[in-house]
């Protein structure tokens, strides 16, 4: 169980109910927050908020969105070399969502910038293909975990979770 904090942009397209109270994540990995980005096509970015790992995934249907990030997220942790039993478990313990407004404004922060920095990198270097811009991004050094990479910080919390 975890629970995805969306920015008013992106729970307007969502048309979900939000909790009011949400319950703690299960999760290895916590929580995550997630914001519209309207490129062609349109775009959800997703940040973790324990390691702000980015993800970029198709908003497109959003109705689904919520149960699709889980798929988006085990595609991401493959490329980074998480170990399978991980991310299965991981997987596993995203099957139930909840929806919720952001609440942490150093992630959101985050997530702003990593918005900006997926443009330009988009803009004047050419890279559209999602999964090669999470990568880049995640090497992105953040003030919010002491100027770490979430690549790196990714790496510890897996490590930390192998049985």
């Amino acid at each position: 169980m975890f629970t995805l904090h969306c920015t008013a942009k992106l729970r307007d397209r969502l048309k979900r109910p939000l909790s009011e109270a949400p319950r703690p994540p299960s999760t290895a990995l916590g929580d995550w927050y997630a914001t519209a980005l309207f490129w062609k096509p349109q775009l959800a970015l997703l940040v973790n908020e324990r390691t702000l790992l980015p993800v970029l995934m198709p908003l497109a249907p959003a109705a689904t969105l919520a149960e699709r990030v889980a798929a988006a997220v085990a595609q991401v942790l493959q490329l980074h070399g998480i170990g399978q039993d991980f991310i299965e478990r991981e997987i596993a313990a995203m099957a139930d969502v909840e929806i919720a407004k952001t609440s942490n404004r150093s992630v959101v922060g985050t997530m702003n910038e990593f918005a900006f920095e997926a443009e330009v990198y988009r803009d004047h270097r050419g890279m559209t293909d999602l999964l090669q811009l999470a990568m880049r991004l995640a090497e992105t050094p953040c003030g919010a975990i002491k100027y770490e990479s979430p690549a790196r910080l990714l790496r510890e919390v897996a490590a930390g979770q192998s049985h």
